[in-house]
């Protein structure tokens, strides 16, 4: 579906945080007709009306042509293509939103990341559920930070669907001069790994706030790719997946830049300030918290063995305090690296 006979592919995202405002601008810059829907109606004023999202993107001029709106049913008027881009705890109740205005013959992607709450559901197995067979789904993820994105910086994703002609539209959309957007067909394996990554990056976060120095850092990035191998392997998903943009590459960013609100998380904690503080200071959602519960109930249902991720989860539900599960890590007995090529 384009705009009459243009090619431009009309486009509604909804979410207005931080990602969702980026994208949407990176889309209007390439010429696609884009509406930005969010509930927070300040929010959505400062965008259609000053072209600039000052509560999660301040200072980031947004492009003339993006459109804004509270309104759910016109943002999606029209459209070949709806992109959510919604926390993972808010992913069904907005799919079950969109369902009754989804334009015939829109696909629906999305960029969050995470699972369903309770339920430890990958948000595909959610999509599906919601909107039925018929209606193409696609994952967005990768190495990408808001700020950078919405800035014009260079960045690289990949889109997995099981159509790839709906992987390619999606990809075709977001694709342009300074953002690569890669296709594939491995969505468990793609959302594994942006989910998990927020749960590695606390460790990461951790080990440096706590000065553990550069070696500690690369060791757990290193053995928690490894971690994401191993459970990936155990639901089905492939290996190649992890080791690129979608695992490797998300799991590196995350890691190491400061611009991850679960590497913050692990910082202030690895210097000793609670949890509770901690998310207020940061003030968005931090997806580790929620994430750690299901990564963890997958490992134990698949008999997946996660040295750190475990820690992470126990540091967060607080059983153990970093400088404890430090101690945990390091205890562990000494084994060979890997059993299995690109396991161990």
């Amino acid at each position: 579906m384009t705009d009459g006979g243009t090619g431009r592919l009309p486009v509604a995202v909804l979410g207005a945080g931080s990602w969702g405002t980026a994208l949407a601008a990176l889309i209007a810059r390439h010429g696609h007709p884009t509406t930005l829907w969010g509930r927070d109606a300040d929010v959505i004023a400062a965008i259609d009306g000053g072209k600039e999202n000052p509560r999660y993107l301040p200072g980031i001029a947004l492009p003339e042509r993006l459109l804004a709106t509270t309104d759910l049913a016109a943002s999606m008027a029209g459209a070949g293509l709806v992109l959510v881009v919604t926390p993972s705890h808010a992913f069904a109740d907005t799919l079950r939103a969109l369902a009754p205005h989804r334009p015939e013959g829109a696909g629906v992607a999305w960029a969050s990341k995470g699972f369903e709450p309770g339920s430890g559901r990958f948000l595909h197995e959610v999509a599906a559920e919601v909107l039925g067979p018929q209606v193409p789904l696609a994952v967005v993820t990768g190495p990408s930070f808001a700020r950078e994105v919405a800035a014009g910086l260079p960045t690289a994703v990949t889109v997995h669907s099981e159509q790839a002609d709906f992987a390619q539209l999606v990809a075709d959309a977001l694709h342009g001069p300074a953002f690569r957007a890669y296709t594939g067909n491995d969505m468990l394996g793609a959302e594994l790994g942006g989910a998990m990554k927020n749960v590695l990056a606390v460790a990461t976060g951790v080990a440096d706030g706590m000065e553990l120095g550069l070696n500690a850092r690369a060791g757990l990035v290193t053995r928690g790719l490894n971690e994401m191998l191993r459970l990936n392997r155990a639901l089905g998903g492939r290996p190649e997946t992890l080791m690129g943009l979608a695992g490797m590459g998300d799991l590196v960013l995350t890691c190491t830049g400061d611009l991850s609100r679960n590497r913050r998380l692990g910082l202030a904690l690895g210097r000793g300030q609670g949890i509770e503080e901690a998310v207020r200071e940061i003030g968005q959602v931090v997806e580790s918290l929620q994430t750690a519960d299901e990564v963890m109930r997958l490992a134990k249902r698949h008999g997946v063995e996660l040295p750190i991720s475990e820690a992470v989860h126990s540091v967060l539900h607080g059983g153990l305090t970093p400088v404890e599960g430090l101690a945990q890590l390091m205890a562990r007995e000494q084994k060979a690296e890997y059993v299995d090529p690109l396991l161990g």
